[in-house]
């Protein structure tokens, strides 16, 4: 256990599933909430795991994906901070249907799941507002199921680069401000290692990207906007 972050700094952001929270629920889960530090590496739950509570990333990035029957990772979304996780299966009463995992040191809350089950009887802006991120992640998990069908890999990767850079931003320096391994960004486009490798490797010797050991830039984004046919 680590020192606990305090919750009302969630509930003032407009984004988050808490700013509906009244001002005695947020003391009802600062008093029953748990805080840990994980390390790059950790898992946090397995798939078909029960899950008890609600994560919620105080910081920290984690991957969340499926594994298939070969032991393959598919990397369906990632976690940052403000995020929450493990609500879908306290609201079914289901097991966890994916793992997440730190790729970045993380400090995550737990919430029992009897203290959402109370807020969402009690507070029906609360119960919307999971609602509504139930039905986001099924249109973005609708929209990675036609990209598999539709879109060859090389236009999934341009892809896959244009979210990293809206989901994570850039550093000073202009790169990416996530970095993942070839076989990570590979589980994400849905494709073997090798194939992002050569595309990688293609785009940095058409100048699209640059690339710097483990960091990666974007030099011509409206190519791969264009590429991905995605973005606008």
């Amino acid at each position: 256990m680590t020192n606990s972050p305090n919750c009302k700094e969630c509930s003032r952001k407009s984004d988050s599933v808490f700013s509906t929270v009244t001002l005695e629920e947020n003391t009802f889960i600062e008093s029953e909430k748990t805080c840990e530090n994980y390390k790059r590496g950790d898992v946090i739950y397995r798939e078909g795991s029960r899950i008890n509570g609600v994560f919620c990333i105080c910081s920290g990035v984690l991957k969340i994906y499926k594994t298939g029957s070969d032991g393959k990772e598919q990397i369906v979304a990632f976690a940052k901070e403000g995020n929450i996780m493990g609500y879908r299966s306290v609201l079914s009463h289901e097991p966890a249907c994916t793992t997440a995992q730190a790729i970045e040191d993380a400090l995550i809350c737990y919430i029992p799941a009897a203290v959402i089950i109370n807020i969402v009887k009690t507070n029906g802006e609360f119960a919307l507002s999971l609602m509504q991120l139930i039905c986001k992640e099924l249109n973005q998990a609708n929209s990675y199921i036609k990209d598999i069908a539709q879109k060859t890999v090389r236009e999934r990767l341009a892809e896959v680069l244009l979210m990293l850079e809206t989901n994570f931003g850039i550093n000073e320096e202009g790169y990416l401000n996530i970095t993942l391994t070839r076989e990570e960004l590979a589980n994400i486009v849905g494709t073997a290692t090798e194939s992002v490798i050569r595309l990688l490797s293609e785009f940095k010797s058409e100048e699209i990207i640059v690339i710097s050991r483990k960091y990666i830039k974007l030099n011509n984004r409206a190519f791969l906007k264009k590429l991905s046919k995605s973005f606008s």
